[in-house]
C-alpha cells in the first residue's frame, strides 16, 4: 500500500484548526494546493475538490467519517474495492495547541498500477500542512 503523510504542531486550539478543515467555503484563503473545494463538508456528503497538483482534474470525494473537532475521512475510488484512496485529517489536542496529521492511503487490487500515474504528493502535503498551520495561528 502506498501512502502519503505529513504532521504539523499549530499553535491554536483544535476548534481554530478546526473551523479551517470543515469550512469548504475558506480551503482557497489558507490552503495554496487547492483551486477550489465545492460541496458541503458533511459525513455521506460529496465533495468536488481542484488541486495545483492536477489542475484538469476534479475529484469527487465522499466525505466517509466527520467527529469534529478531531477527524475527518474522505474517499474515493472503484466499484468492488479494486482501488481505492483514502484521505484521513486528524487534529488532536498537544500542550495549549494542536497536532494536526494528514494521511492518505491506496489500497486495492488496482492500486500498484494506478500509483504509478500518481504524481509525488510531498511537496503538495508540506504546503497544505503549512499553510492550516500560518491560517490557524493567524485566526
Amino acid at each position: 500500500m502506498a501512502a502519503y503523510h505529513v504532521e504539523r504542531t499549530i499553535d491554536a486550539a483544535p476548534e481554530t484548526v478546526w473551523r479551517l478543515l470543515a469550512d469548504a467555503t475558506t480551503w482557497t484563503d489558507w490552503n495554496p494546493t487547492t483551486i477550489s473545494l465545492k460541496g458541503p463538508i458533511t459525513a455521506g456528503e460529496k465533495v468536488e475538490l481542484v488541486t495545483t497538483v492536477d489542475p484538469k482534474r476534479t475529484f469527487k470525494l465522499k466525505v466517509d467519517e466527520l467527529t469534529p473537532p478531531s477527524r475527518m475521512v474522505w474517499s474515493d475510488g472503484m466499484p468492488l474495492g479494486l482501488f481505492t484512496g483514502r484521505r484521513t485529517y486528524t487534529v488532536v489536542p498537544e500542550g495549549e495547541g494542536s497536532r494536526f496529521t494528514m494521511v492518505e492511503e491506496y489500497s486495492g487490487p488496482m492500486a500498484p498500477l494506478i500509483t504509478r500515474a500518481i504524481p509525488d504528493l510531498s511537496d503538495s502535503f508540506e504546503q497544505f500542512a503549512d499553510g492550516l498551520k500560518q491560517g490557524a495561528e493567524a485566526a
